[in-house]
């Protein structure tokens, strides 16, 4: 089989793709026949040897995808082959075969393709359990989205709207502004061109904002606990501006608001059964035509390079999925000699 392979950390340009023996799966195990991976802002920092999961090189990025079942290990109850189904796998995903551990694999919805599918876990499993365990969003309730035309910002503002907030999306465009309205924002600002604190305060009539949903750090989040309102929640739920911000604690003491960090892998971990609620609620809405996941491009597995790329320099209005559904001569990531790889994480 194929897969992209990051050979030692640096920037998305230095993967390769090779020929390597995928991995039959072991007791608790399964092993998927890859359709299509997402592509997440941790696929960049993974590569570089940047995030909190450091596989060792050789290794495929990757951390979520879709596919089905092509074998099964021992003392797995549930899962056969041929399902459909999603998988969080951690890395190994760009891939034309993962074998991943079956707690981590979950039925695919029927009617959700697969590309939809491989872009829906991640951003909606994040949002879902920030907006609803972690910060206890009410009807009524003003939230605040940063970075509102990516991926979990999307969704942020979607899930945002089916639980009865108020969403103001916030964004560095035009465009992804635009989408933010597409996707259900009553209100938008451009943080590039308006200053966040006074526009929020003046759409909140001083109030500011109940709820604040911030993937993105750095200079913004000062800006947002400032537009915090009192007994409101700020959710630390990534850092993609590249900067880890810092902030003086008087302020959510003045303030009385929260300071909540969201770890989504934590909690999959520690409380399976409610992130099992979640996605039955979530699969829901989809069927019933209530989330529409926004694709912005879907390209061969060959392209990773290209799509790491555009989501580290914040070209993407949604999520990028690459598919495993090409032929072998469209490849533009370099050619390697065949290797070995483990190629999951376990």
């Amino acid at each position: 089989m194929r897969a992209v392979i990051c050979k030692a950390y640096g920037p998305p340009e230095t993967l390769t793709v090779e020929e390597i023996e995928a991995r039959p799966p072991g007791p608790g195990e399964v092993r998927i026949d890859v359709e299509a991976c997402g592509v997440n802002f941790p696929d960049t920092l993974i590569i570089e040897g940047k995030y909190q999961i450091r596989p060792e090189p050789p290794f495929a990025p990757g951390g979520e995808i879709a596919g089905r079942i092509a074998a099964v290990g021992d003392d797995v109850p549930g899962l056969s082959v041929g399902l459909p189904v999603i998988a969080m796998t951690g890395y190994g995903g760009f891939a034309e075969s993962v074998t991943v551990a079956a707690e981590r694999v979950m039925p695919r919805p029927e009617g959700m393709d697969g590309v939809v599918a491989a872009g829906f876990s991640m951003t909606y499993g994040t949002t879902i359990h920030a907006l609803v365990q972690r910060a206890a969003l009410q009807p009524g309730e003003t939230l605040l989205v940063l970075g509102a035309g990516g991926g979990v910002g999307l969704a942020a503002v979607e899930l945002g709207k089916r639980l009865g907030a108020r969403v103001i999306a916030a964004a560095g465009s035009s465009e992804k502004l635009a989408a933010a309205r597409a996707a259900g924002a009553d209100e938008t600002l451009d943080y590039r061109k308006e200053p966040l604190k006074q526009r929020v305060k003046d759409l909140t009539d001083g109030r500011g904002a109940d709820v604040v949903y911030d993937p993105v750090g750095g200079a913004l989040f000062e800006q947002a606990v400032r537009a915090t309102g009192r007994n409101g929640r700020v959710l630390v739920v990534g850092f993609a501006s590249g900067d880890i911000p810092s902030l003086p604690v008087n302020l959510p003491l003045l303030k009385e608001c929260a300071i909540v960090g969201v770890f989504w892998g934590a909690f999959r971990a520690h409380e399976p059964e409610v992130n099992a609620a979640n996605f039955k609620r979530l699969f829901e809405w989809h069927a019933a035509g209530q989330l529409a996941p926004r694709i912005d491009r879907v390209l061969p597995l060959a392209e990773a390079s290209e799509a790491l790329q555009a989501l580290a320099e914040r070209r993407v209005i949604g999520k990028i999925v690459l598919t495993t559904q090409t032929e072998r001569g469209s490849d533009r990531i370099p050619q390697a000699a065949p290797g070995a790889l483990v190629n999951s994480a376990s």
